[in-house]
């Protein structure tokens, strides 16, 4: 049995959020595509609330981004991610609490998945969803163009925590979009750390084991269980 195992698809967000600390901590997991039985009694068995990633480690199982992180940073050798002073490790639970509550859920929830997940199933962007997210996406960059504008490599200051590859993933996918590449350049500081965290032989790592980018089948299901009403 593989000592650790990451359970989920292969274009979540929070999925890769969970690869990217396993793999800059360097440990050996397996990856297992829930895509064929999401929603199913398989899925369900291992996440009663249908969503990933989940998480196992021996006979240890957790779901919950910021629980598996924890978990993996706390348990795993290899340079900690969280901050030992408090007020920085404040800081990083802050900007987890961000990308969770206004960063995915308007870039990707909203704009991503009207932009590149919908089409790709031959279903049409609400145009209502895009237009409300909008405004939103462009705050967080401004908030995030104040805080990096100092010259910090990262989010909280000269050391990559665990806060920074929650933001990544939602900001590459964003970056995918026509609106990503249009708002993205106005915040040069923001564009800054993007390039240095795409460029972590980390990220770079993660890239190469992904699979090519292909629709996600079970994304017809958040058409309607999923998109936000405007």
């Amino acid at each position: 049995m593989p000592e650790a195992i990451v359970y989920g698809f292969p274009r979540s967000t929070f999925v890769n959020i969970v690869r990217l600390v396993l793999t800059h901590k360097n440990v050996a997991y397996t990856f297992q595509d829930l895509e064929s039985v999401m929603g199913k009694a398989e899925h369900l068995a291992l996440h009663p609330f249908n969503r990933v990633p989940v998480f196992q480690h021996d006979d240890f199982i957790v779901y919950e981004t910021s629980a598996i992180v924890g978990y993996i940073d706390e348990t795993f050798e290899g340079t900690r991610l969280t901050p030992q002073d408090r007020r920085a490790r404040a800081r990083m639970n802050q900007w987890i609490g961000v990308v969770n509550s206004y960063v995915y859920p308007y870039m990707i929830y909203h704009v991503t998945h009207e932009r590149l997940v919908f089409p790709e199933l031959a279903i049409a962007s609400d145009e209502r969803v895009v237009a409300h997210a909008l405004p939103k996406v462009e705050n967080v960059l401004a908030v995030l163009e104040r805080e990096l504008a100092d010259g910090r490599q990262y989010l909280i200051g000269p050391e990559l925590t665990i806060a920074d590859f929650f933001l990544l993933p939602s900001t590459f996918a964003f970056s995918l979009t026509e609106e990503g590449r249009v708002m993205y350049p106005k915040y040069p500081a923001f564009c800054r750390w993007r390039e240095r965290m795409e460029g972590l032989p980390t990220t770079q790592k993660l890239r190469a084991a992904l699979p090519p980018r292909e629709p996600i089948p079970h994304a017809r299901e958040w058409a309607n269980s999923h998109r936000p009403k405007y």
